[in-house]
């Protein structure tokens, strides 16, 4: 008898692949108040991460949201940080990254684009795409981030399903393919047909919690299913048919590249379409692939690590004081208490208690893979865009900052507390949601925010989580611009001409604060050989 073996290596590369192609890191992203923490509770929900399911409204709920783990942010209603959330469902393990929808926190948002492999889009029925939405969408256009859309709050007065199409295709520039269909909306919403598994899903309202009904169809258009709808099926096999005949059929090569969006609709608050947009989720979204490095691409599938910090986040344990660098893992497997290069400083180091996320609930974990999110206890070694590997040099680029639009002097309004100022402002910077310019003639630290809601946020965090208090002085400054040139002679008479508006970032990088766009424009004009950079990456 012959018994083969295999050796531990191919063991471990088996399981590495078989660990990869069941990770599913996705984003969710959408316009203020279209629904997208709501529905990724009902997600949370659905893989039995949660018991009860909680919402974004005011601070009089009862149970906010598990993703907004913040105090400000179950104070305003709001989100303003993303969330890292990890389950298991269905022989999947699913990680979620909830973005701030604000745009005022879209900076958060943009970075977190770069750390997930697809997204799904939420849209407000009553409103269709809006601002936010569409800037969002240009982003994950320029990476070729494959969507998802949810239309949301079906069971609300909404615009006809046809027309929300139209607006998708026309707003977000992509190919749509509707993979369910509403029957109704608002008072007359009776639930959704599922096309991807034909299956009716029916909307039972009740005096506590609507039900819900799951129906197998075997042909819609025949009438089998007339019964159960009553007066609104012969509308929704006229539509059936009309979208089957209008809209391009599914195409998994073609989501995968970028070319065309599957649009589920639903109702999130009420749990209606959740699950079947999950299900099919789960089957066509792409597991880890490839991570663009500056000196070369590196494969999900490959047996050494790497990962890249894209967030820092300070005091997510308020009681502790911790600070946590958001790793996404690459390639290979991350193992507790294995030295890891850490490229940026070329120094080795041991982690004894990274962790998995359940928003703000952590537990250590030993292993990790590509897709996983994982959370470094940092001291204040780790940057935004740092890289770390087994030992080879790599640097994983293209995570945005984009210059302030919103500036302010900020001084410290207590003397006795200036350590605690000092050291809360260090911290809540490298968090990367605000900038820190140091003015090169008074010294004078300047704030600067792509949102006026950012400095309410630094003002809340520092009194609650540092015990130190702040004022504002306001400051006219049109724009902030990282500069570059081949003639160290322009460099060099620029910043002597341009003193009053010459600072210094936190890295120590020049900044030209332009107080207006003619001075810019003038700038670019007169000094030829210097370039002004209005987004920097790390």
């Amino acid at each position: 008898m012959i018994i083969f073996t295999l050796f531990p290596e191919k063991r471990l590369l088996m399981n590495l692949n078989r660990e990869t192609r069941r990770r599913r890191t996705f984003g969710i992203i959408s316009h203020p108040d279209a629904g997208k923490t709501t529905l990724t509770e009902k997600l949370l929900l659905f893989g039995g991460a949660i018991q009860v399911a909680g919402a974004v409204k005011s601070n009089k709920i009862k149970k906010s949201a598990v993703s907004d783990f913040m105090e400000i942010e179950r104070q305003r209603g709001i989100s303003v940080a993303t969330s890292v959330m990890g389950f298991e469902y269905g022989g999947y393990k699913v990680n979620i990254l909830d973005t701030p929808g604000h745009q005022d926190f879209a900076e958060d948002t943009y970075r977190t684009l770069t750390a997930v492999d697809s997204v799904i889009i939420v849209i407000d029925a009553a409103k269709g795409v809006e601002t936010q939405t569409r800037k969002l969408m240009e982003v994950c256009r320029m990476r070729k981030t494959p969507v998802i859309v949810f239309i949301n709050k079906m069971d609300r007065p909404a615009l006809d399903p046809f027309e929300l199409l139209d607006n998708l295709e026309k707003e977000l520039q992509i190919s749509v393919c509707p993979l369910s269909w509403p029957i109704g909306s608002g008072g007359g919403f009776k639930g959704v047909f599922n096309m991807h598994e034909q299956k009716l899903d029916l909307f039972l309202p009740s005096a506590n919690q609507p039900e819900q009904q799951d129906i197998e169809v075997s042909d819609i258009l025949s009438g089998e299913a007339d019964s159960y709808i009553g007066s609104g099926a012969s509308t929704l096999k006229d539509d059936l048919e009309l979208a089957l005949a209008g809209y391009p059929q599914f195409d998994r090569e073609r989501y995968l590249g970028a070319g065309l969006a599957p649009v589920f609709f639903g109702s999130a608050l009420n749990n209606f379409g959740v699950r079947a947009l999950l299900d099919c989720f789960l089957e066509i979204a792409p597991s880890p692939g490839t991570t663009k490095a500056v000196e070369r691409e590196v494969h999900a599938g490959e047996d050494k690590f790497t990962g890249f910090v894209f967030k820092i986040h300070a005091n997510m344990d308020p009681n502790h004081r911790d600070r946590l660098a958001f790793v996404k893992i690459c390639s290979g497997m991350f193992e507790r208490n294995k030295p890891y290069l850490h490229i940026r400083t070329g120094k080795k180091q041991k982690f004894s208690s990274p962790t998995g996320f359940m928003a703000e609930r952590k537990s250590v974990i030993d292993v990790a893979y590509p897709g996983d999110i994982i959370g470094l206890h940092d001291t204040g070694n780790f940057r935004i865009g740092d890289t770390l590997t087994e030992g080879e040099v790599l640097n994983f680029k293209g995570i945005p900052s984009f210059s302030p639009e919103f500036f302010r002097y900020v001084e410290n309004g207590d003397p006795l507390k200036f350590k605690q100022l000092a050291k809360g402002l260090d911290h809540l910077m490298d968090e990367g949601v605000a900038q820190l310019f140091v003015n090169q003639v008074n010294g004078r630290k300047i704030i600067g925010t792509v949102g006026p809601l950012q400095f309410d946020v630094i003002e809340f965090r520092l009194k609650h989580e540092y015990g130190a208090t702040c004022r504002y002085e306001p400051l006219n400054i049109h724009k902030a611009c990282w500069m570059e040139s081949s003639s160290r002679e322009q460099l060099d008479d620029f910043r002597m001409r341009k003193q009053q508006n010459m600072a210094k970032d936190k890295r120590g990088r020049d900044v030209f604060l332009a107080d207006s766009e003619y001075s810019l424009q003038m700038a670019r004009e007169k000094y030829d050989a210097i370039r002004f950079h209005t987004i920097s990456e790390y």
